[in-house]
């Protein structure tokens, strides 16, 4: 960030007041003010105050003090006005403001972070990409992989910064805070890098939070992108994996959207179609007659590929057994899991059921 332009705005403000006006970094040093000779002057002990103050005002040494807008935790800059009063404040307000809108004109122009933040926010027009891309001298067409980590509410600030102390390469990978849960990164790659080195970069992520802050997030992973156009594609990849993986991989933690396989078919239909899919397939008993222990065991045959023998072994049951609930189930729905065409449906309908019950349709 250019100093000139906050030293811009105050030299702008100085004709409308005698108080005096400035801006700090986040080292407490002045980095512009209409008296010339507190540029430099470092004020470390409001910088705290300033970070704990969560963007409200901070009075300091017979200054008023206000953060500008951050994409992490921690402030970047604030504004200060002279004097503590009533008048300091709405002044100390109005300079955030003007500050604000200055800074966030000039990332615009010339931060590769939010010319990142615009594309896969579809905030710019495909056809200025590679205008502004030029003007950034940014590379457009590398290998680039796309994460996007959440965290449960009530979200942690901190969690911005502790990524981005695992990506401190601000040229070549960007992390960007997307909403108080959401922070996306954007990583550049090398060329022929394949999904599982993208499932290690995510699982470092996870693995780095909880180590960190104690926090648990999911990691939604996007396809790879070689052209800078396709990353707002790989974005909304992405944020389907999450949100697949919400109703089909409560377990999981890292969920890459190549690998959500039927699931992603299902999340994207209407509801209506899944109910009637559901009422064609039981027409003998629904789907609900089936008590958890049938549902149970139906799971474990389906995660032992149908082999009645290793299901019965993993249940603790004899053989028989096993054979007996297959044809309590075959009896109630119609479909015998034995027969390959027939464990398919049912499957496709249990994803359906648990689909339609995480849209609040429970019948």
């Amino acid at each position: 960030m250019s100093n000139r332009i906050f030293q811009s705005v105050v030299l702008q403000m100085k004709e409308g007041t005698d108080r005096a006006v400035g801006v700090i970094d986040a080292e407490g040093t002045v980095v512009a003010c209409d008296e010339l000779s507190l540029i430099g002057e470092r004020w470390g002990g409001v910088v705290d105050q300033l970070n704990a103050a969560d963007g409200g005002m901070v009075h300091y040494e017979g200054r008023t003090f206000k953060t500008l807008a951050s994409w992490g935790a921690q402030f970047d800059y604030a504004g200060f006005v002279q004097g503590e009063d009533d008048f300091a404040r709405s002044l100390c307000h109005l300079a955030a403001v003007a500050f604000n809108g200055a800074k966030q004109s000039y990332e615009e122009k010339h931060d590769k972070g939010t010319f990142v933040k615009n594309i896969i926010s579809d905030n710019i027009l495909l056809g200025d990409i590679y205008v502004r891309a030029k003007e950034l001298h940014f590379v457009c067409d590398v290998p680039r992989g796309v994460f996007l980590v959440r965290q449960a509410e009530p979200a942690d600030p901190a969690m911005i910064d502790a990524i981005q102390a695992m990506f401190p390469d601000k040229q070549m990978d960007f992390v960007l805070s997307i909403s108080e849960t959401d922070v996306a990164v954007i990583k550049q790659l090398p060329e022929g890098t394949e999904g599982k080195r993208l499932d290690k970069i995510a699982q470092q992520i996870e693995e780095g939070l909880v180590s960190e802050l104690d926090l648990k997030a999911v990691v939604g992973i996007g396809t790879v992108v070689t052209n800078i156009r396709d990353l707002a594609r790989s974005y909304k990849e992405a944020q389907m994996a999450i949100e697949v993986g919400k109703v089909f991989d409560t377990e999981r933690s890292v969920i890459n959207y190549d690998n959500l396989g039927i699931g992603r078919l299902i999340y994207q239909l209407p509801t209506t179609l899944c109910e009637m899919f559901l009422q064609e397939v039981f027409k003998k008993n629904p789907i609900d007659a089936l008590d958890q222990e049938t549902l149970f065991t139906i799971n474990k045959f389906f995660e032992n590929n149908l082999n009645v023998s290793e299901t019965a072994r993993k249940l603790f049951v004899h053989r028989n057994t096993l054979v007996y609930r297959l044809e309590k189930i075959k009896k109630l729905t119609g479909l015998d899991l034995r027969e390959f065409d027939d464990a398919i449906t049912f499957k496709v309908a249990l994803m359906v059921k648990k689909y339609l019950v995480s849209r609040g349709i429970d019948n």
